[in-house]
């Protein structure tokens, strides 16, 4: 009874206001009107879950929170965690025939083996493994290459998710057969087959908790940077300052890749145009 009650419960302009308010100040994540039942249906979840009866009683207890592991938990409620393998293809297909083999080859001049990357908001783990996946196929057989892929996102819940690496039959479709044998392992958990990556991958993508408004513990140069569907959640005051720090992070040639409805029109930048959401540092 108390569950189809508190479906029931509205969430008030001035409650939506103040938890878009705490969010967008936190972490830019901007919720416009729109998002506002969005809201009310996914923090209705975890107030059932932790036994609080009103929004009100909930935002007080967020307040109070001094451990801000709360509030951690609200942002993960609020997070759209969609992705898949090798999702939007076409990044991954200029990966591998243009940006890589041109970046390698500009290293091996320089007598450099390190190719370092970082997936921006990465999600349950799907879009870092794939550029591991990527990155190790195109230095087979090409000596010794020193790889890393930075993935870090805001929501610690789904980090979590991402660093056991388990996925289920749907999930690695887009896998081909070869690198389903190179890189997971089928096993069973929890009564079902799943498929685990290969110490490989592990080895390659470093999972860390980051929250893009803050500081950035993260060393440049870059050779490239995924942000992709992240930006859609900020306005443009953000936007503009979020590409300018990827800007300044990326090595010179480095590749920006931003999610298929994002673009940089309005935002004032010094990247060149390569294809839809594809952009290079000159």
């Amino acid at each position: 009874m108390q569950t189809a009650v508190l479906d029931e419960v509205g969430l008030s302009e001035k409650e939506f206001r103040l938890i878009s308010g705490l969010v967008y100040k936190h972490c830019g994540i901007n919720l416009h009107d729109g998002k506002k039942e969005l809201v009310r249906a996914r923090l209705a979840k975890r107030l059932r879950l932790c036994g609080f009866t009103s929004f009100a009683e909930y935002i007080n207890y967020v307040l109070k929170d001094t451990s801000g592991s709360e509030f951690s938990s609200l942002v993960d409620c609020l997070s759209t965690n969609l992705t898949s393998f090798f999702r939007e293809a076409q990044h991954f297909d200029f990966l591998r025939t243009t940006l890589l083999p041109q970046l390698m080859e500009r290293k091996r001049r320089r007598q450099s083996c390190r190719l370092r990357a970082w997936s921006a908001g990465c999600s349950s783990g799907e879009e870092p493994y794939t550029i591991a996946i990527v990155l190790l196929e195109a230095v087979e057989g090409q000596g010794r290459w020193d790889t890393k892929v930075l993935a870090t996102d805001i929501s610690t819940a789904i980090l979590e998710k991402a660093k056991q690496g388990l996925y289920d039959e749907q999930r690695i479709a887009p896998l081909s057969a070869m690198q389903r044998a190179s890189f997971l392992t089928a096993r069973r958990a929890a009564g079902r087959k799943v498929f685990e990556v290969s110490d490989r991958l592990r080895s390659t993508v470093v999972f860390r908790y980051l929250n893009l408004m803050a500081d950035w513990p993260v060393k440049g140069p870059l050779d490239f940077i995924f942000c992709r569907n992240v930006m859609i959640y900020f306005d443009k005051p953000t936007q503009q300052r979020l590409i300018s720090r990827y800007y300044d992070l990326l090595d010179s040639g480095g590749v920006l890749f931003t999610g298929h409805s994002e673009s940089l029109t309005g935002i004032d930048h010094a990247f060149k145009y390569i294809q839809p959401t594809i952009y290079m540092k000159p």
